[in-house]
């Protein structure tokens, strides 16, 4: 019997594959077509198992629906564009471009011995020019619709890497790369008007029914629908053309609390008065030095400057109210201007005690007659709007009513007296896309002295970012953006007049890329954006498959763009919500290692210069009930031959002796390359086989779970799959013998079908496996003849496939299955199989198990009896006595009391 052999198995099954095109994707009116897709990786340089984990998912569904009849369309590509390679070009002198494609061909080379049943053939990157040439079709596209506009706006600015930073990468009010004190700053920059689709983004999440609910909520709480009232303060004695200052607010109920107006320090009146007062001045630019990120304004210090204007009261013009310019407050979120509630909101109360204002409150706790109120040293009394709450300053409806009927009958009652109307508002704003770096996107229009700003023509598709091979001309060791400084690029004739002009130098944020590319895989290679007869073929995307993490943005763009290809007529209009089903998979973690020397420091011990290591380079090992490390250079060096625990403690504590730095062992946490704690599948497969690593991420958690990747597990995995191999292989090889206890292994063999199956279409692949288990059980004690060991066998190779496609051809090819196995059609269980007629009986010899037998559900109790007082065990337990009494309970137990 040949021996389970992953270095060779798998390579010529994945030939197999190749030169049958079986996961070839082409159109057909014969089968029901199955599109999915995992979210795509960037090329950061290797990928690790958890990369593995989320391609596996989507390639057992993959699988699977081919198996069930479906075309399916499976395909991959790379999120190419961005600033990682950027900063690799400013560290290593090289270009981006190098860098990037030579990531992707590694990664590539990593992913194929997998056995992923992808369409390959359709693989792109989103830096390929033939790829970003179309979107910059789609932008003139959606700037003829009107889906695109420019305007100034305040941004994230990075004085040091001299770009404009999206709010994810401002990292406590400082550039996520440069670590330098993000600015505010105002500049030209192109938007998406997303925020016109705000009403339709938000309903249509109730129609996505197969997506996770939290997903769903942390989208509509991104989109923040909300209902409030927007009116004006009347200022006094203000500068000329600044008697209002507009203000909205979701909680007008708390008008009677306000202690002082706020407005932002890029607001109109603000820059009025900084013009003629130097301290004003100063204070705003200190202001716009901070970032524009919620985060960002949340824990920086709360810090205000009086301006001296006042503002009457809208309920009584004898009640002035002070103006400050507050450094919370942005001018793009609402009218850059707020009312403070000290008593009702815990940043308004910090400022108010900072400023010694006055703290007022308007409602109180209907239940906790002891709470402390604000004005009495208490915190800022903040309860959900559906809590009924007593109001001590109301102005409008009854006195003990909820925060949501508040509201609505405050707008109701300003609305009658004058004072405001009601507004509903979104708190999503419009997609700024503009970065001003070299590595993405151009915005394909052109600037002229003479005709503005120009849309570029079609036909001079793509723009193609420069690319000098010998690196003189793009020069990455200054920051800023290179285009600005290439000596030709930016030069060119103007589509409208001809004349010279300048290229826009700003490129497109990558969420550009990733934000239709599901939409490219139907037609990769069109010379156009799509090609209409694909995407309504393909689309939509029945299984998307990512991470969490990109819960909000990259899912709400995709989402704005599907509707606005649609509107550019890129898409059917069944393509407005492109996921028809959403899976976000918990990560893979592992341990860290890591050693560092023991500083002395007085009477504590401090760990200083921590150094991470990768897993392979540390020898884990217990002794004494407790876990301990050493690094494998240690091991090589100290020892030639490491055979016992008692050595490897030895050479531990060697170590220690020598003062060296020692491993230490820190919990698990999400793979990262920083804390060096990646499991690189290459190593994994060179040890134990592809098919190892898929078994081992599918089997030890629920997919929507973290998974722990250890050792000590990836070696149980290959243990089993040897263990399958080698039983059948014991089955193929076996003799004919007739038929014997077939019927309990075939009724077996349909339970893992229907189970099995039931794991696959819900996402339990844990579960399928856990069945696996037990059907490999069966199988391996089974007493049936040769022919249904066979048909069981066939089925167990057809149900791992998915899993683990590898060994499954191996073993369908032992037992003389037809073709491959991968395009076998996906067993069916037969009802009649799963129904219990007999069932199995322990019996218990006063209250101790002796014996089982096996019965009909319908057996009579009295034949029931005499069967079990007929067994070897019961007649051994009552050694001749007659029994005192025989209890049977159907279908569950015999007692016999002797």
């Amino acid at each position: 019997m040949s021996r389970y052999d992953p270095s060779v198995i798998e390579p010529k099954w994945q030939a197999t594959w190749e030169e049958h095109q079986t996961f070839r994707a082409v159109r057909s009116d014969d089968k029901p077509k199955y599109y999915v897709l995992e979210m795509f990786p960037y090329p950061s340089g290797r990928i690790h198992i958890g990369h593995v984990r989320n391609y596996t998912m989507g390639d057992v569904i993959a699988r699977y629906k081919l198996a069930t009849g479906h075309n399916v369309l499976h395909p991959m590509g790379f999120d190419a564009f961005g600033m990682p390679a950027e900063n690799a070009a400013m560290a290593s002198g090289g270009h981006p471009k190098d860098w990037t494609y030579s990531n992707i061909d590694t990664m590539v080379s990593q992913m194929k011995p997998l056995g992923f049943g992808l369409d390959w053939s359709r693989m792109f990157a989103t830096c390929d020019p033939e790829y970003y040439g179309q979107q910059q079709a789609l932008f003139l596209d959606f700037l003829e619709a009107g889906l695109v506009y420019r305007k100034n706006a305040v941004v994230n600015w990075d004085p040091v890497d001299m770009t404009v930073l999206a709010n994810e990468q401002v990292i406590d009010g400082k550039g996520w790369r440069s670590g330098a004190e993000v600015e505010r700053r105002e500049l030209t920059q192109w938007f998406f008007k997303i925020s016109d689709m705000s009403e339709e983004l938000l309903d249509a999440l109730d129609g996505l029914d197969d997506w996770p609910a939290k997903v769903k909520l942390m989208q509509a709480n991104w989109i923040g629908k909300s209902r409030g009232l927007q009116f004006a303060f009347s200022t006094i004695d203000a500068p000329e053309g600044h008697d209002r200052i507009e203000v909205y607010t979701t909680r007008p109920d708390t008008l009677m609390g306000a202690s002082f107006v706020g407005i932002s320090p890029d607001h109109p009146l603000a820059k009025h008065l900084e013009k003629d007062n130097p301290d004003l001045a100063a204070f705003n630019a200190e202001c716009r030095k901070g970032g524009t990120t919620e985060e960002a304004l949340e824990k920086a210090e709360k810090r205000g400057f009086d301006t001296g204007l006042r503002v009457r009261h809208p309920f009584d013009t004898a009640w002035e109210l002070p103006v400050y310019v507050a450094n919370f407050i942005l001018m793009e979120y609402g009218t850059g201007a707020i009312f403070g509630c000290p008593a009702h909101d815990q940043r308004d109360l910090d400022f108010a005690r900072k400023y010694d204002l006055p703290v007022v409150s308007t409602f109180a706790s209907a239940e906790d007659e002891g709470h402390t109120l604000p004005e009495d040293g208490g915190p800022a009394y903040v309860p959900p709007k559906t809590e009924t709450v007593v109001y001590l300053r109301g102005f409008a409806g009854e006195t003990e009513q909820t925060g949501t009927e508040a509201i609505d009958a405050a707008i109701d009652f300003c609305e009658k007296n004058g004072v405001g109307h009601g507004v509903t508002k979104f708190r999503l704003r419009d997609w700024g896309l503009s970065r001003q770096r070299y590595w993405g996107c151009p915005i394909p229009v052109v600037h002229c002295d003479a005709c503005g700003v120009v849309p570029e023509k079609k036909e001079n598709l793509p723009i193609a970012l420069p690319y000098d091979e010998d690196g003189t001309a793009i020069d990455f060791s200054v920051p800023g953006n290179p285009l600005d400084r290439h000596p030709s690029w930016r030069s060119c004739p103007c589509p409208s007049c001809g004349q010279p002009a300048t290229r826009e130098t700003d490129t497109m944020d990558t969420f550009v890329d990733s934000s239709w590319y599901f939409a490219r895989f139907t037609a990769p290679r069109a010379d156009t954006p799509t090609h209409m007869a694909d995407a309504q073929y393909w689309m939509n995307v029945d299984q998307y498959i990512g991470g969490i993490e990109h819960a909000i943005l990259h899912l709400l763009y995709s989402r704005f763009f599907a509707r606005a290809m649609h509107i550019t007529g890129h898409l059917p209009e069944k393509c407005k919500e492109p996921f028809n089903a959403l899976f976000t998979q918990g990560m893979v973690t592992h341990e860290m290692y890591y050693t560092g020397h023991a500083v002395q420091d007085g009477e504590n011990s401090i760990v200083a210069s921590l150094v991470y290591h990768f897993p392979e380079d540390v020898v884990v090992f217990s002794s004494g009930g407790e876990r301990k490390a050493v690094l494998q250079s240690r091991v090589d060096e100290t020892v030639t031959d490491v055979a016992s625990v008692e050595e490897l403690e030895a050479l531990w504590k060697l170590d220690e002796w020598h003062n060296a730095r020692h491993v230490r062992i820190q919990s698990s946490a999400k793979m990262s390359k920083s804390k060096k704690n990646v499991v690189d599948p290459v190593a994994i497969i060179q040890q134990y086989g592809a098919d190892t690593a898929r078994w081992f991420v599918l089997s030890d958690s629920p997919p929507e779970r973290d998974v722990e990747w250890t050792a000590s597990g990836a070696e149980a995995a290959a243990r089993h799959l040897g263990r399958v191999y080698r039983i059948a292989a014991e089955v193929a090889e076996a003799e004919e013998s007739p038929t014997g206890d077939d019927e309990a292994l075939l009724r077996e063999m349909h339970k893992a079908i229907h189970d099995v199956t039931l794991g696959v279409e819900s996402f339990g692949f844990n579960a399928s496996i856990a069945r696996l288990y037990a059907f490999t059980n069966a199988l391996s004690k089974s007493k049936a003849g040769s022919d249904a060991k066979r048909q069981a066998a066939k089925t167990l190779a057809q149900l791992m496939s998915p899993m683990t496609p590898h060994l499954s051809e191996e073993i369908w090819a032992l037992l003389g299955g037809e073709g491959l196995v991968a395009n076998a059609p996906w067993p069916v269980a037969d009802p009649a199989m799963m129904v219990e007629d007999t069932v199995t009986l322990p019996i218990q010899v006063n209250g101790k198990r002796r014996d089982e037998i096996t019965v009909p559900k319908d057996m009579d109790k009295a034949e029931v009896e005499k069967l079990a007082l007929a067994t070897d065990g019961v007649k051994r337990a009552l050694d001749g006595a007659a029994p005192k009494k025989v209890i049977v309970v159907p279908g569950r137990i015999v007692n016999v009391v002797a």
